[in-house]
């Protein structure tokens, strides 16, 4: 589960900006948090969801790349040719410009907490570090530093393998490759220390733009492998007032050829590979509609755009529920959950969400602020970003402005109390 994620020097983000999913003590509503799964030691509840709102241009998208890059570097191969990686300064500080962007992550996995730390430039990696908690206690595994043009490595004692490893494990790491995805790739399954942080990376995080279009894709071919899946997603959008009574997908035979080589071959292709083999995949998805006249069927494409995200949705929903069953803790961004879908749905997923009994987080940025005055949330759980006279995004909390529990968030939030509100020039 995620604890936190800072990042600094990235974007519209200059100074270090720090996104909390630790739960309040004193707020109502317990049922949003999850009790932390971390072994050996008390910590604070974790939250389930939390929103992210501000004005367009105010950084919300800053947050949710910066988290995706992440993963991105987490994921990414070494490769002969220099290509420039996807850091990017705050450019209007002149003193920044040259400065890598830094990211800082903990989390917990399968019961134990750890603290991943990197900074990068377009060029090449500058620092990482991961740490372990045992009992409470910081524990270094490695660090690694570019200084004097030279990368320089320190490995605690606890970090398995030995020093005849770590060494090979740092020869074959080359200056735009994290050493963690080298160490894991070049390991066996014995050697599975570092392999559990480099999965919570590479595979608990999960992350959707402009909507879930392109988990659709996915759910679209889940129901052709798994027919009564169809009928899980059918009655998913019945429950949120879209009235289908069936979904069904079909695979053309050459998609299928074409998967099922990917599929063979996955250990070899790039997760970016198959991703876009699913995009483009010749699918043919026909949904039931029911009315007091009867029935009829649509072709997706002639769906509306709300319909087709909420298709998306029931992916990592039913991934969400697969993985509550050994424990596993995914987290996903989407980036405005809201896209094309109305108010009172987004308020009915957020609930869904958070009345599961799964401990799986969502977060997400959004423009609706009806789900203020649902008081679904609480004030740790909704935060803004807003931009400063310096062009750089500050993200708060609802919860780090003075109020009580149970205010009218919504109505504050209109009349600028917590600030985050577009400034409009009227002639």
């Amino acid at each position: 589960m995620l604890i936190e994620f800072s990042v600094e020097n990235f974007r519209s983000i200059r100074f270090r900006q720090t996104l909390s999913m630790v739960a309040a003590s004193r707020l109502k509503k317990k049922e949003n948090a999850i009790a932390a799964p971390v072994t050996g030691e008390r910590f604070p509840a974790l939250l389930k969801a939390v929103a992210i709102y501000g004005p367009n241009a105010s950084g919300k998208s800053s947050v949710f790349k910066a988290m995706e890059l992440l993963k991105w570097m987490v994921l990414a191969k070494p490769s002969a040719e220099d290509r420039r990686l996807p850091a990017s300064s705050f450019r209007f500080d002149p003193e920044l410009r040259d400065e890598p962007s830094r990211f800082e992550v903990h989390f917990v996995e399968a019961g134990v907490r750890y603290a991943f730390e990197m900074a990068l430039s377009a060029e090449r990696i500058h620092e990482e570090r991961l740490s372990i908690y045992v009992k409470g206690v910081e524990h270094e595994l490695y660090a690694r530093k570019y200084l004097a043009g030279h990368d320089t490595y320190t490995f605690g004692e606890m970090l398995e393998g030995g020093s005849a490893l770590h060494e090979a494990w740092r020869q074959l790491t080359g200056p735009q490759v994290l050493f963690l995805s080298q160490a894991v790739a070049n390991s066996n399954e014995e050697i599975n220390q570092l392999r559990k942080p480099f999965m919570w990376l590479s595979d608990d995080l999960m992350f959707e733009s402009h909507g879930m279009r392109d988990s659709a894709r996915y759910t679209q071919r889940l129901i052709a492998d798994l027919p009564s899946f169809g009928q899980e997603v059918a009655d998913l959008l019945s429950d949120v007032d879209v009235p289908v009574s069936a979904i069904r997908s079909t695979l053309q035979e050459e998609t299928k050829l074409g998967l099922e080589h990917a599929e063979k071959n996955r250990a070899n292709e790039p997760n970016g590979n198959l991703r876009a083999l699913y995009s483009k995949s010749q699918i043919k998805t026909t949904l039931t509609h029911r009315s007091t006249l009867g029935e009829a069927d649509f072709d997706l494409s002639e769906e509306s755009d709300g319909t087709q995200n909420l298709l998306g949705f029931a992916l990592p929903w039913f991934i969400f529920r697969q993985d509550g069953k050994d424990a596993r803790t995914k987290v996903l961004f989407v980036d405005e959950l809201d896209s094309s879908l109305h108010p009172k749905l987004v308020e009915a997923l957020v609930e869904r969400h958070l009345k599961s009994d799964l401990k799986c987080q969502l977060i997400f940025t959004t423009h609706d602020t009806h789900l203020m005055d649902t008081k679904l949330l609480r004030r740790d759980q909704i935060w803004f970003t807003e931009r400063d006279e310096t062009g750089a995004t500050q993200l708060r909390s609802v919860h780090d402005f003075e109020g009580r529990e149970g205010e009218d968030v919504e109505k504050r939030y209109y009349e600028g109390r917590y600030r985050a509100l577009p400034f409009v020039r009227r002639s």
